[in-house]
């Protein structure tokens, strides 16, 4: 996923996305400890989009901030 494609959706939608990887993180961890993952990089991948989530999160309660103390 790119960072991109998440500025296209609003926070709300990003926050469910950013759920949905953590619980698949968890399973994957899961998976690990008990010698069963087929794809560990895709743990890495996820940490990664978690990351690219949060990351532009922030940017757009910043950028709304930003906006709000302007127009005051």
């Amino acid at each position: 996923m790119k960072a991109k494609e998440l500025r296209e959706h609003s926070i709300e939608e990003m926050q469910a996305k950013e759920r949905d990887c953590r619980e698949e993180l968890f399973k994957l961890n899961l998976q690990k400890h008990g010698g069963q993952i087929e794809k560990p990089s895709r743990i890495r991948e996820l940490r990664h989009d978690i990351a690219r989530i949060q990351t532009v999160i922030m940017e757009k309660r910043r950028a709304a901030a930003a906006g709000a103390k302007q127009q005051s």
